[in-house]
């Protein structure tokens, strides 16, 4: 590293965010970018560790520790505190072939895994990415990459997010003809409709949508597989398929009550609310006017909250069946796990700037959903949970004896995460799946029970995070590549 000391000369200085009460007003980004000088200063506070642990892309613990995608962090890290970010560029885009989606919306495990992170606070490398890419765009680097030859191979995609989008990427680029079928009217998959777009603008998503089609993929909107084109014609027509339809059952709560009108799962919400923006229309599901409970945390339920706010809701309430995180790591959640700390998102701070106060309430169990004359939703029972005292043969936490309330609600949102991938697709090809109806593939090969045929990201290991889902894009596309070079 060219300032070996830079750790202990500068602090960090995380991303700016627009003010909250500004930016529920409108559904532009939120992040504000810092300025170049100030963000070379940041790269060299990368330490020159002996062995640096931000790239290892491991799982200790059963929780992330490092970049899934093994980015070579501390080498763009000092080309960035050496101004030459063209040379960041090309080696940000060896190892992640969509850094402006993971510079918005990773939760950044490398910071979580970072040496300097052990006692001091990490460096911002999630900033530094993000600034790298759209600098790169600005200034014309990112340009159409077109295969120097063609195979005669044909593969076909199915699925438009990371995942499929990465297979797509790699396996283009090894010369193979690549189409793309996405059941959406867009392509993009939970890029286009499962983030919101203050967190990720759907122009930045377009934008290398467009890259990938000059370069020679074809793009299938409005087709499932299954549905309206048989497995045996994708057979019939591609030498290879790989699969990343991500996981898409959602997770309900089967409750008194749960048949009210006013109950919505969150990605329909979601999905409902950015297709409205991109067309112009009016949202299917609208929060307006609304008192609003989301019920389960993560990233999910942050968006909901987001979204309510925009959209102009009275009140909103985040109700966590989960205890309150720890301010700092517990010695069970040792560096270089990604650290499981009580965090407030984008969505937390737009809430309690428009309502005065955080809307998480922690421990929380809804018993029932309540409804009114017309059998519409008016509320929902809940009960505290104590998670020290189990409740033998039903969940690991037992109700606390006074502790009954009602909360009113005129919209609910459960955002309890996802069972695994609907059951179509597997069914179609006859392949083989395990627990939650993911598809059986390992790491190893990628290959399901079909040869030729691959599995990868959400469908194959469950919910995750976008970058692991680039992970997997790329490395089934490795495999699918040397599948395609020894096959007939």
């Amino acid at each position: 590293m060219s300032n070996p000391t830079g750790f202990m000369e500068f602090d960090r200085v995380d991303v700016g965010k627009r003010d909250p009460l500004e930016r529920v007003g409108d559904w532009s980004e939120f992040l504000v970018q810092i300025g170049d000088n100030q963000l070379r200063t940041q790269g060299s506070r990368c330490m020159d560790c002996g062995v640096p642990f931000c790239h290892t892309g491991e799982i200790i613990g059963g929780l992330a520790a490092g970049c899934p995608v093994n980015n070579l962090i501390p080498e763009w890290n000092d080309l960035v505190y050496k101004g030459k970010w063209r040379e960041a560029l090309d080696r940000l885009h060896l190892t992640n072939n969509f850094p402006e989606f993971t510079g918005r919306v990773c939760p950044a495990p490398c910071e979580g895994s970072c040496v300097l992170g052990i006692n001091e606070p990490a460096v911002t490398i999630k900033s530094i990415e993000r600034t790298i890419i759209d600098r790169g765009f600005e200034h014309g680097w990112v340009v159409p990459r077109l295969p120097q030859s063609r195979t005669g191979k044909k593969v076909a995609v199915i699925g438009s997010g990371p995942a499929g989008l990465a297979a797509a990427d790699v396996l283009n680029q090894a010369g193979h003809e690549v189409t793309v079928f996405e059941r959406e009217d867009r392509i993009g998959g939970l890029l286009m409709y499962g983030i919101p777009n203050m967190k990720l603008d759907k122009g930045v998503v377009q934008r290398r949508l467009d890259l990938l089609q000059q370069e020679g993929i074809q793009f299938k909107t409005g087709i499932e597989v299954g549905v309206a084109i048989s497995a045996d014609e994708i057979k019939s027509s591609f030498d290879s398929v790989v699969i990343c339809v991500g996981a898409t059952l959602p997770r309900d709560l089967k409750i008194p009550g749960r048949s009210l009108t006013g109950i919505h799962f969150a990605m329909d919400y979601l999905r409902g609310s950015t297709a409205a923006l991109l067309d112009d229309a009016t949202a299917p599901i609208s929060a307006n006017g609304k008192n609003v409970v989301v019920i389960g945390g993560g990233d999910t339920g942050t968006d909901c909250l987001g979204t309510a706010i925009r959209q102009g809701c009275n009140s909103v309430v985040n109700l966590e069946i989960v205890t309150r995180p720890p301010d700092q790591r517990l010695d069970s959640n040792p560096w270089p796990q990604w650290p499981m700390i009580f965090r407030t998102d984008y969505g937390h701070e737009e809430a309690k700037a428009k309502f005065g106060e955080d809307p998480r309430q922690f421990s929380v169990e809804t018993v029932e959903f309540v409804a009114d004359s017309d059998w519409n939703l008016k509320g929902l029972k809940t009960v505290e949970v104590d998670w020290a005292k189990q409740r033998p043969g039903f969940a690991p936490f037992t109700a606390v004896e006074g502790t009954e309330k009602l909360i009113e609600a005129d919209l609910v949102f459960l955002a309890l995460g996802f069972l695994g991938p609907e059951p179509l697709i597997s069914e179609a090809f006859g392949l083989e799946t395990g627990q939650r109806t993911n598809i059986l593939a390992n790491t190893s090969d990628y290959e399901t029970s079909q040869p030729g045929i691959f599995a990868a990201g959400d469908c194959r290991r469950g919910q995750s995070l976008v970058v692991w889902a680039i992970r997997e894009g790329r490395q089934a596309a490795e495999v699918c590549d040397r599948y395609l070079s020894t096959s007939g």
